[in-house]
């Protein structure tokens, strides 16, 4: 079973993230294999509430584009630079294939053999020198072992052909040399006092005992096979060693991490068939034929808090999505089979994951329970926010009942600690929550920061909106808005890109200024979001 990743929205919060670790251990509780991700840095405020519940870190995911290791490639499908030709050769036959991956001892990939180049070794050339091994020729001839002296065979061939008393008195037999011979006693004698390399008996000749002691003293190997002289002399060849015929050292290949999109448009340029398939250390994992790419397996993903594409993971469209839990309107994601969509009107991700819990029936441990009261309190603003509903609260009342303690002084804390501007850089606040949204084919982006005391942001507001509108140029953004929510005065201060202000004064109905306080506004989605969807709509 793979895994499924369960993961929020790009620039987490403390209910995406705390609500994709919930919901994991909900499901592997449920026989579920999943693990929580996240896409991006977490800010200070989930991270307080991690470390105060000792909960991990979840990891960082990149992307969900499809990979190689995705696609169902012809996995473990290479031959040894030992093995010989004919092996290669059945290799491919019995897999319906025209190329195979050549690696060393150590499964190194060196070089790639295609049943082209099978085709030249066995109908152009003539074959007059032998590298193989004597269990090679054993295999290929069918043979039968009558002396082995050395694992490794390498000479030059030479066929009995002629009249014996021709042959003896006009062949120089060597050391170096391999005969095939049929049931010729006077050649066979001959070639086992000059020591040849090796003696190929073809057809099931017979050899004389005192020929294979004078074979022992002179170290000649010997084989028989039942093939005829002219058969044994077509598949001689073939028992060379691959590496032998390797024509193309440095083929085009690609490692198991490669990107299919990738690897689809160098096809488009080089037409090959097949491709061999490597780790990062050069290990050969085995062959692509470029068919292969229609079987593939997307990587599984459930999303919370987010189904806006913009929002999500790099590579979205090509994941499968399992399901969505989500607590905003409803974005532009879409599947190509039906889903459980669960979208509530709550204040909260983790109020719907809590609610989850409880229809199964699972107890919440202590961590759990400290992560979903955590996701509720921050986007609920300790249950003040005009998003929180009667679920909010519930779930609250019962999660702090769990872990014993004062939620409203526990929920201080977790805010004040996402508060501080310590260490923080301009883009830093503006991406602590940072969401784009699409309408109407333009974007626009809305960051959230929420603070105790404004005055640390106002004394650099220029500086501020000089980052917005470096934002909104660089993308081609219509509009870039920072609200500053403070907690005290139960509102938002704005600030926005220069050349959104026509914008902003028409969702307003007034001429609005860098840093105005909009009494009452705290929720981007109920507050915020609506607003300025409907005036760049119309």
């Amino acid at each position: 079973m793979s895994k499924t990743y369960i993961f929020g929205h790009k620039k987490p919060d403390t209910d995406s993230v705390l609500s994709a670790i919930s919901l994991s251990y909900l499901k592997n509780k449920l026989g579920e294999d999943t693990e929580a991700r996240i896409l991006g840095n977490v800010n200070k405020e989930t991270t307080f509430a991690l470390n105060y519940f000792k909960l991990d870190m979840p990891r960082y995911l990149n992307d969900v584009k499809l990979q190689l290791k995705d696609i169902g490639y012809h996995k473990g499908f290479f031959i040894k630079d030992t093995a010989s030709i004919y092996e290669a050769y059945q290799l491919m036959l019995k897999d319906g294939l025209t190329g195979v991956p050549v690696v060393d001892s150590d499964n190194n990939f060196t070089g790639l053999i295609t049943i082209k180049d099978l085709s030249h070794t066995i109908i152009n050339e003539n074959i007059e020198d032998l590298c193989t091994s004597y269990e090679n020729l054993m295999l290929v001839l069918k043979g039968e072992g009558i002396l082995k002296f050395d694992n490794n065979i390498i000479g030059k061939l030479i066929v009995a052909a002629y009249r014996s008393t021709t042959f003896i008195e006009n062949i120089d037999l060597n050391k170096d040399m391999i005969l095939i011979v049929g049931d010729r006693h006077s050649v066979i004698e001959y070639a086992v006092k000059k020591g040849v390399k090796l003696i190929i008996l073809s057809g099931d000749s017979e050899i004389k005992s005192e020929h294979i002691e004078l074979a022992k003293q002179n170290n000649v190997n010997i084989i028989r096979t039942p093939y005829d002289t002219y058969h044994v002399t077509r598949l001689v060849g073939l028992t060379n060693y691959i590496k032998t015929m390797i024509r193309c050292f440095n083929p085009i290949k690609f490692e198991e991490l490669e990107f299919v999109d990738t690897v689809i448009d160098i096809n488009n340029k080089l037409k090959h068939t097949n491709y061999p398939i490597v780790n990062k250390k050069n290990k050969c994992l085995g062959l692509l034929k470029i068919t292969d790419l229609s079987e593939k397996s997307p990587k599984k993903v459930i999303l919370v808090d987010h189904n806006e594409k913009a929002q999500s993971v790099e590579g979205i469209e090509e994941a499968e999505i399992l399901e969505i839990i989500d607590h905003h309107n409803l974005g532009s994601i879409t599947t190509n089979n039906p889903i459980n969509f669960r979208n509530m009107a709550v204040g909260s991700t983790c109020t719907i994951v809590y609610t989850m819990f409880k229809e199964r029936q699972i107890t919440i441990p202590y961590e759990i329970a400290g992560a979903l009261i955590s996701g509720i309190i921050s986007d609920t603003l300790i249950l003040k926010s005009p998003t929180t509903t009667k679920k909010d609260i519930e779930a609250v009342t019962d999660l702090s009942n769990i872990l014993n303690i004062d939620y409203k002084e526990y929920g201080l804390k977790l805010l004040k600690a996402g508060t501080s501007l310590e260490g923080m850089s301009k883009e830093d606040v503006l991406y602590n929550d940072y969401k784009l949204y699409t309408v109407n084919d333009k974007t626009f982006a809305i960051g959230q920061f929420f603070t105790m005391n404004f005055s640390d942001i106002e004394k650099e507001l220029y500086l501020y909106v000089h980052v917005l509108d470096e934002v909104a140029e660089a993308n081609n953004y219509v509009l870039v808005c920072l609200y500053v929510t403070d907690i005290i005065r139960n509102g938002s201060y704005i600030l926005y890109n220069k050349k959104a202000k026509d914008y902003i004064d028409v969702i307003y109905q007034k001429d609005v200024e860098e840093g105005y306080f909009i009494e009452g506004c705290l929720s981007r989605k109920k507050h915020i979001v609506p607003e300025v969807m409907s005036v760049i709509e119309n």
